[in-house]
C-alpha cells in the first residue's frame, strides 16, 4: 500500500509528501480547505488527506504534470489552467506515470490497484488569472507564470505571506520540453510575477526537494540565472531526464545544489535562449 507522510508547517498549512518525494500543501480556512496539487497518483491521495480536515475540499493545480495533477481525479472539485490541458492528458499515459514514479525507491511496491483511474481534464474547472479561493480567514491568489508549461500558475497564500511557486520557479527549474517557453519569454514573465506580488510574500513553498521554506529572493535569482544564460555566463552542463536532453545552467553538486551556493537554476535548451 503506498503511505502519505505530512507535517505541519504554519497553523492553516500542512506539507504533505507523496511516494516519490512530490509535495502537496493542505491549506485550511475557517470554513474551507484547498489542496495545492495531487501529486503522482498512486494511492489514495483522498483518503489521506481526509485524515487530516474535515472541511469541504477544493484541489487547485500548480500545472498539469504527472507528479502534480495525477491524483486529481480523486476529488469532486479540481481546477487548473485550461491551456495544460494537452499536458495532462499525455502525462495520463501509464508510460509516463510508471516513468516519474521509478524514481521513487519504493516504486516496486507500487501495484496496479494503487494507480488512480485517469479522468479527463475536461471535467476540471479553468484556473484563470487572478481568481481568489476564500477559505474564510485564509484567501489564495493565482498568478499566471508560463515558463515550465503554457499553463503554469503560482498560488499567493495572501494571509500566509506566502507564494507557491510549484515548478514555475525553483531552485532547478525545467525549461527544456517543446512545451515549455524560451529563456526570454520565461525572464519576461518572472518579471511580471514579481512586480505583481513584490512585497506580498515573504518565503516561497516548492513542489520537490528537502522540504523547507526557501526565501523570497529565489524568483530573483532564478531572474538572474535568465539573464546569465542569454549572456553567456553559464558552465552549461549536459543534463538528461527521461530521455530528454538539455543543459544546466550552474554547476550543482551531486545533490543538485549549486556549488557557488546560490539557489535559483534552470535546465534549458540552448537552441531556444532567443525565444
Amino acid at each position: 500500500m503506498v503511505k502519505f507522510h505530512s507535517e505541519k508547517i504554519s497553523e492553516h498549512v500542512t506539507r504533505i509528501y507523496g511516494l516519490a518525494g512530490e509535495q502537496m500543501y493542505l491549506v485550511e480556512g475557517a470554513q474551507k480547505a484547498a489542496l495545492l496539487d495531487t501529486g503522482s497518483g498512486a494511492g489514495s491521495l483522498r483518503r489521506y488527506v481526509e485524515t487530516l480536515t474535515d472541511k469541504p475540499l477544493t484541489a487547485l493545480l500548480t500545472h498539469g504534470h504527472v507528479d502534480h495533477a495525477m491524483g486529481a481525479p480523486e476529488f469532486d472539485t479540481v481546477s487548473m489552467s485550461h491551456k495544460d490541458k494537452g499536458i495532462y492528458k499525455e502525462h495520463c499515459g501509464m508510460e509516463v506515470r510508471k516513468g516519474f514514479l521509478s524514481q521513487s525507491p519504493d516504486f516496486a511496491q507500487v501495484t496496479q490497484e494503487d494507480y488512480v483511474p485517469v479522468q479527463s481534464a475536461e471535467t476540471f474547472l479553468d484556473l484563470p488569472d487572478g481568481a481568489v479561493f476564500d477559505l474564510g480567514g485564509i484567501s489564495i491568489e493565482i498568478f499566471d507564470c508560463p515558463g515550465h508549461t503554457m499553463g503554469s500558475v503560482c498560488m499567493l497564500l495572501r494571509e500566509e505571506r506566502t507564494l507557491l511557486t510549484g515548478d514555475a520557479c525553483n531552485t532547478f527549474t525545467f525549461l527544456f520540453d517543446d512545451s515549455s517557453t524560451g529563456v526570454t519569454t520565461y525572464e519576461k514573465n518572472l518579471q511580471s510575477l514579481k512586480a505583481r506580488t513584490e512585497g506580498k510574500f515573504d518565503r516561497i513553498y516548492l513542489s520537490h526537494g528537502p522540504g523547507r521554506d526557501y526565501p523570497a529572493a529565489l524568483l530573483d535569482e532564478v531572474i538572474e540565472v535568465c539573464e546569465d544564460i542569454k549572456n553567456g555566463k553559464v558552465e552549461d552542463a549536459p543534463f538528461e531526464f527521461m530521455g530528454k536532453k538539455a543543459r544546466i545552467a550552474k554547476a550543482t553538486r551531486k545533490d543538485g545544489s549549486r556549488l557557488d551556493g546560490k539557489l535559483g537554476n534552470i535546465v534549458y535548451n540552448k537552441a531556444r535562449i532567443g525565444e
